[in-house]
């Protein structure tokens, strides 16, 4: 599939860094560096505008490792491009750690997954078929 980009940062587009990588590293396009204090947020630039076809989405989802060394995570997490947006890529990162964090330009701040996705339409129906989990919510499923 090829999807058109434009590419308003002085970064490379995003890649696969391996044959079987589902992700592209997006980087931030900042002019200067962000300082993201404990649980403050900030939606970071990359610079990047696509044209997905109908059918796709791309979702933004963390870096597992900025999660894991810095606590630095997407707060809408997948994040959501709907094919019918034109405006730049934007991330909501979030500081989930106890110490501030620095983003600098070009720094790799999170994995754009391209997804094809279905459309559903509404059935309304006055019951819906039993199962053996029924109403139970979360942890319903778990060893009791």
């Amino acid at each position: 599939m090829t999807i058109k980009i434009i590419n308003k940062s002085q970064h490379e587009l995003p890649n696969y860094e391996t044959l079987a990588s589902a992700g592209m590293d997006l980087r931030a396009n900042i002019q200067e560096a962000i300082v993201l204090q404990p649980l403050e947020r900030a939606i970071v630039k990359t610079g990047l505008f696509m044209e997905l076809p109908v059918g796709f989405e791309a979702q933004v989802r963390p870096r597992s490792g900025l999660a894991a060394k810095n606590g630095i995570t997407v707060l809408n997490a997948p994040g959501t491009i709907d094919a019918d947006y034109r405006g730049e890529i934007g991330v909501i990162l979030v500081n989930l750690s106890n110490v501030s964090f620095t983003i600098e330009n070009g720094e790799r701040i999170a994995q754009l997954i391209i997804a094809k996705h279905e459309r559903a339409e509404w059935e309304l129906v006055s019951g819906l078929s039993t199962t053996v989990r029924g109403k139970g919510g979360f942890g319903s499923t778990g060893v009791k």
